[in-house]
């Protein structure tokens, strides 16, 4: 009988860049479907304020709540044994000052169980990474396009073209990485200045529309199932169309009932 693997400790992500061995993340919001996940090999289950966009229909990420997100990484919590399990913090529970964003950051860990946070933003959030750190709570970065400053940012676009945002955003890792961030994301950035970041750093970098050499890959888990099917940006591969699964499976189902084959027999109760 096969031992069931270990679980993952933050500790493993460096030693995965080390060796070379690609890091694995997916979002994830439920019990049903961290099972799942980590049963297919997922490393790191991201407990994103996606979200608020994937479940609820909004339009950004900023209206989510840390006690929204506490709920979904609890659950996501209890459905997984091996996998590291990172819990975004929602807008304006840790830029307002580095004392909320400790109070905050702990709970989410006391309440969910969770392994760490992630949280946005380069040089400027260095010392509150800093007092995350310090008083135990992993944290990942999250540079390039940074879903949080959508409106300052102009919109869902590539960040890092030119030489002088470039040369910015590897200073922005730099600093994270010094400062006990454990890893970074890497969202919308061209596939060279992924590159140059990612050989700078001895955390792994984990990309999202960022190109191939990043030390591993993120990718929205209802987009790449293909469950939203409205979404179809150029970096995303549709590994699914669970989204007509899902129709056909219904259609099914509502032309039993309505023409009462089901439930037969062998799904009642004498």
């Amino acid at each position: 009988m096969n031992a069931e693997p270990r679980p993952l400790s933050v500790l493993d992500l460096a030693a995965m860049k080390a060796a070379g061995r690609r890091i694995v993340m997916l979002t994830c919001y439920d019990a049903a479907f961290a099972r799942l996940l980590e049963q297919a090999g997922v490393d790191v289950l991201l407990v994103g304020d996606s979200l608020n966009q994937v479940l609820a229909g909004h339009e950004t990420t900023l209206s989510t709540t840390l006690d929204q997100m506490i709920y979904h990484a609890a659950s996501v919590r209890r459905g997984s044994r091996r996998a590291l399990v990172f819990v975004d913090l929602p807008f304006l529970t840790y830029q307002v000052s580095i004392p909320e964003a400790i109070r905050n950051a702990g709970r989410v860990l006391q309440e969910s169980n969770a392994h760490g946070v992630k949280l946005e933003g380069g040089s400027h959030m260095a010392e509150t990474v800093q007092a995350l750190v310090e008083r135990g709570i992993p944290v990942i970065g999250h540079l390039g396009l940074t879903p949080q400053s959508v409106n300052a940012l102009g919109g869902y676009r590539v960040q890092g073209r030119d030489n002088t945002s470039a040369d910015r955003l590897l200073a922005d890792a730099r600093a994270l990485e010094s400062s006990g961030a454990c890893a970074i994301v890497l969202e919308l950035v061209p596939a060279q200045v992924a590159a140059r970041v990612t050989q700078a750093l001895a955390i792994p970098t984990i990309g999202i529309g960022a190109g191939p050499q990043c030390d591993g890959q993120v990718l929205v888990l209802h987009d790449m199932l293909g469950l939203n099917e409205q979404f179809a940006p150029r970096f995303l591969k549709h590994y699914a169309k669970l989204g007509e699964s899902v129709r056909s499976a219904v259609r099914a189902f509502a032309t039993e009932v309505r023409e009462g084959a089901y439930p037969g027999k062998e799904h009642s109760f004498e």
